[in-house]
């Protein structure tokens, strides 16, 4: 820490993580922070949801540590980016939240919309007390319009070269979709060739499949006409057979008598 919580000495110090859940919070009630008069109440809101959380802090602890990180996080602008998160870990997280508030102020100066001072100076006309809790710390104001006098800048200085970057854009787009529509068509005229290849080949295996079966019944009808022919030559050699036999029994009782 660059310093105790702004004499809450005895209270014990945030740890890494209960920072981090800190910064989400705050983070998820900074446009509220931005139009409402009455702050104290939105602290309240953090130091209950940090209660959900397990993390007992009261609102006062809470505001205390928003303004000792908004005051590390201004003093890392001198800073070497390397030397800068390790000396500040949740720069990070400031960046992401100061850079949110830069952008809704520059869409509501975009559409004429009131900034964030026009809406702080129409809550002051309805409440007047609780000074302390309502009015963003100087740092916070000053870290605010130097990320707009930034951004402004950078909108300025690419403004001339839009119309350029938008046009080689979309060069770049129909290009990519030539592509596409030209791969997508070779993949469908290859995925059709296979297909045909297919079905030739599957023709083919139905006809050697048929042709297979037609010379087996015809090797099966061979061979049954063989054998009907081989059992009818035995039973004609069984019947001469017989009919000799049968004669010579005749001639040998004749000789007998």
């Amino acid at each position: 820490m660059s310093s105790m919580e702004q004499g809450d000495s005895r209270v014990p110090q945030w740890s890494f993580q209960e920072t981090k859940e800190f910064l989400v919070i705050r983070a998820e009630l900074d446009q509220t922070f931005m139009e409402t008069k009455r702050n104290k109440l939105l602290w309240e809101v953090i130091s209950n949801k940090m209660k959900e959380k397990g993390y007992l802090r009261s609102s006062d602890q809470c505001k205390c540590k928003w303004k000792n990180l908004v005051t590390r996080y201004k003093g890392c602008e001198t800073i070497e980016p390397e030397s800068m998160r390790q000396q500040f870990p949740f720069y990070n997280e400031l960046q992401t939240i100061f850079s949110a508030r830069m952008q809704r102020m520059l869409w509501l100066e975009a559409e004429g919309g009131p900034t964030s001072s026009g809406m702080r100076k129409k809550g002051s006309r309805l409440s007047s007390s609780d000074d302390d809790d309502n009015e963003e710390s100087d740092e916070e104001k000053l870290v605010v319009k130097k990320k707009m006098r930034k951004g402004k800048g950078a909108s300025t200085t690419s403004t001339s070269t839009g119309n350029a970057y938008n046009s080689n854009l979309q060069h770049i787009l129909e290009e990519f979709m030539r592509q596409q529509v030209q791969m997508e068509t070779q993949w469908r005229e290859t995925v059709e060739l296979r297909e045909k290849e297919r079905r030739m080949r599957e023709m083919e295996w139905r006809q050697r499949m048929e042709d297979l079966e037609k010379e087996r019944l015809l090797m099966d009808r061979n061979w049954r006409e063989r054998e009907e022919q081989r059992r009818m030559r035995e039973e004609a050699r069984a019947e001469k057979r017989d009919a000799l036999i049968t004669a010579l029994l005749n001639k040998l009782r004749r000789e007998d008598m």
